[in-house]
Formats: structure tokens, sequence, C-alpha cells
């Protein structure tokens, strides 16, 4: 497990090609622990460059 933090887009990028190859990983090994932690970083990254804001009211 080689996790770093998302700073860049590249960054971004190759966090989300690297959830692509662990979706199948198993809960409870190291493959699993590796997609929950990249999960979470990856959402928390969306959350701050990626924000979809909420539809003015009509």
């Amino acid at each position: 497990m080689n996790i770093k933090p998302i700073k860049t887009e590249a960054d971004h990028k190759q966090a989300l090609a690297r959830l692509e190859l662990l979706m199948e990983a198993q809960p409870h090994t190291l493959e699993g622990d590796e997609l929950d932690i990249l999960a979470t970083m990856v959402d928390a990254y969306e959350r701050q460059h990626h924000a979809i804001e909420a539809p003015a009211p009509s």
C-alpha cells in the first residue's frame, strides 16, 4: 500500500485509476483497507475541488 495525499489533478487522476483497480477488493484485507482509505481521500479532494453547488430556487 503506497498512499499519499491528493494535492493535484494528476494525483486525483492516479487515485481514481487505483480505485478502479481496487473496486473488487474484499473487506478486511490490505487491498480492502487501501480502497477504504483512498475512497475517503478522493471524496475529501472532490468535495473541496469539484463541489457541485445546489441549484438556485426557481
